[in-house]
Order: structure tokens, then sequence, then C-alpha cells
């Protein structure tokens, strides 16, 4: 079993939130601890990229998650085969 990780960069502007659309990483991880130590190191790497006053200005945050890699399953029909 494999994960993905998949984050979001969100900004509140007028109190309004706006985001981007998420973003999946092509890479696999083997489970789900290093995909969220991954997601923690992408986010901060990623806020101090932008800097300081772009973050503050905007109240940019970063959302992620991790979730099981289906791109290797199998679809079942729910019909019975008799």
């Amino acid at each position: 079993m494999s994960f993905l990780l998949t984050m979001v960069m969100c900004s509140i502007i007028d109190g309004k939130t706006n985001c981007i659309p998420p973003i999946t990483f092509e890479e696999k991880y083997k489970d789900v601890f290093d995909c969220m130590v991954s997601g923690y190191t992408k986010s901060h790497d990623k806020i101090v990229e932008i800097g300081r006053d772009d973050v503050n200005k905007y109240k940019i945050y970063i959302k992620f998650g991790c979730y099981e890699d289906q791109s290797n399953k199998t679809a079942i029909s729910s019909k019975y085969i008799k």
C-alpha cells in the first residue's frame, strides 16, 4: 500500500477564504507517517519561500492530507454474478 500527498494553499482576503486547486504530488510514500512528515516539511518550505510579509498580508495557510494511492486498485462491480 502506498500513499499520496495532496496540498491546498489558501488565503483570507477581506474576510473571504480563497484556495487554489489541490495539488497532488507524484511521489508515493510507503506509509502515512512518511507522507505526513513530508507534508509538514513541504508546507514549512513553501511558507518560508513565500515570506513573512506576504503570509501575514494575505493570511496564507496550507492544508494537506495523505490518501491511499488508488491507481493500482481494480474496480469491483456491485452486481452479483450467478
